[in-house]
């Protein structure tokens, strides 16, 4: 009897809890069609963290390019497949569907600040000034390509100096990217050979590396349950915090040397002007250039701005040597157009319909992020006959390729 009784009361408190933390399971309303969730699991049997992607692939064959699933117990999702659904919903309804959805591994760094993991009024500030400024810096300019350009002769002498032999290009990629950003948003340059530069560098592949892992999507389905237990997102929280101390070092150093007058010699000047005259004119008590603000934007242009263009071309390249072929027929393209050993520029994308081409093609077997970018409804909305409420636990990820392609996701050497 005392036995009955211990069990009677298990089940009763594992029915309550379930009744806690559930409580939208069987409440669906007229959401989209998905797989039905288990109690504390969610979907997960349906999406295997190291493969989600490609479960998503396989439940929207069976449900369709709109449908919802359950990402563990709490995080209902609305996913959208193919470029008609994800193009209907980003613009046709991009009001709708501009707010910002949950990074459960980043979250927790970035607490809704800079340019990327902020809502609203904060998000249009920010997003309307790094977009202004990196402009005038020159970035889709003139002086942003022949910034790049000087960046590409460094990486050419460094890949000769190799002399021939076999070697791994990503960190010198991931580097020559990171120059890039680096002299936009710091106004400096490092040599490759800076081990403190290495470093940061690895770090922003780390993170990337960390988000996309099947650990990383294991904690984005049960984030309340892992976040305080010892696991990889510690790693993860240490290559955020090697990028982070490389920006306040950098922050610091703008601080002690900015003109009270300017002008910017890149974007953090940039931003500290703005922050002064925030401070001066005392007439915005909400203004968003505060330094919490500058330091998250500054760490994730750093780490996503690397990451993402280094792995584009690392891929590129992998391609070309996949299919030497075309790799000629771009190599004899750029000698016949531009010559032996000419830069080539914007100006003469007209002349290498071929090479065009190719980089287009190449950026579109990528699936540099095959689930998109979470998003948030700002209110609640129609779509595609379906009422999908303002909810903070409602998602939308677009898993816009119809390519199950993936990147490769190897940490940098070293």
């Amino acid at each position: 009897m005392e036995a009955a009784g211990t069990w009677a009361l298990l089940l009763l408190l594992l029915l309550l809890v379930v009744t806690l933390v559930l409580p939208e399971t069987w409440a669906r309303g007229h959401l989209p069609p998905g797989p039905t969730p288990l109690p504390l699991l969610g979907n997960l049997l349906q999406l295997r963290p190291g493969a989600l992607y490609l479960g998503l692939l396989r439940l929207s064959k069976k449900y369709g390019p709109v449908f919802t699933v359950y990402l563990g117990p709490w995080r209902r999702v609305v996913v959208l497949v193919g470029h008609e659904a994800v193009q209907e919903a980003l613009g046709g309804q991009a009001e709708e569907f501009s707010g910002r959805g949950t990074v459960a591994t980043l979250d927790g760094t970035f607490d809704s600040h800079g340019v990327f993991f902020s809502n609203g009024e904060r998000w249009r500030q920010l997003r309307k000034f790094t977009t202004l400024a990196l402009r005038d810096l020159g970035m889709g300019k003139r002086e942003g390509e022949e910034l790049i350009q000087a960046e590409a002769r460094c990486l050419v002498e460094a890949l000769q100096g190799t002399k021939g032999r076999p070697f791994d290009p990503s960190l010198l990629l991931a580097q020559a990217t990171c120059n890039i950003i680096c002299s936009l948003v710091f106004d400096l340059r490092l040599p490759y050979d800076n081990e403190e530069f290495q470093a940061v560098v690895r770090a922003a592949g780390g993170i990337a590396v960390g988000v996309s892992s099947p650990w990383g999507q294991t904690y984005e389905m049960f984030s309340r349950f892992l976040q305080r237990l010892p696991g990889p997102h510690m790693q993860l929280l240490g290559h955020l915090g090697t990028v982070a101390a490389f920006a306040v070092q950098q922050v610091r150093q703008h601080e002690g040397s900015l003109g009270a007058s300017g002008p910017a010699r890149d974007l953090v000047d940039a931003f500290l002007l703005k922050m002064a005259k925030a401070r001066k004119e005392k007439q915005d008590p909400n203004t968003e250039f505060t330094a919490k603000n500058l330091l998250m934007t500054v760490v994730y242009l750093l780490f996503a701005g690397t990451v993402t263009v280094s792995t584009t071309i690392r891929y590129t390249l992998l391609l070309l040597l996949k299919y030497p072929q075309v790799q000629e027929r771009v190599q004899e393209e750029l000698i016949r157009e531009l010559g032996a050993g000419q830069r080539p520029s914007l100006g003469d994308r007209a002349r290498l319909p071929y090479t065009d081409a190719v980089l287009h093609e190449a950026q579109r077997l990528l699936a540099l992020v095959p689930m998109g970018i979470p998003r948030a409804l700002t209110k609640t909305t129609r779509f595609r006959g379906y009422t999908l409420p303002q909810q903070q636990y409602d998602l939308l990820l677009s898993a816009h390729s119809t390519f199950p392609i993936q990147s490769p996701r190897s940490q940098y050497p070293g």
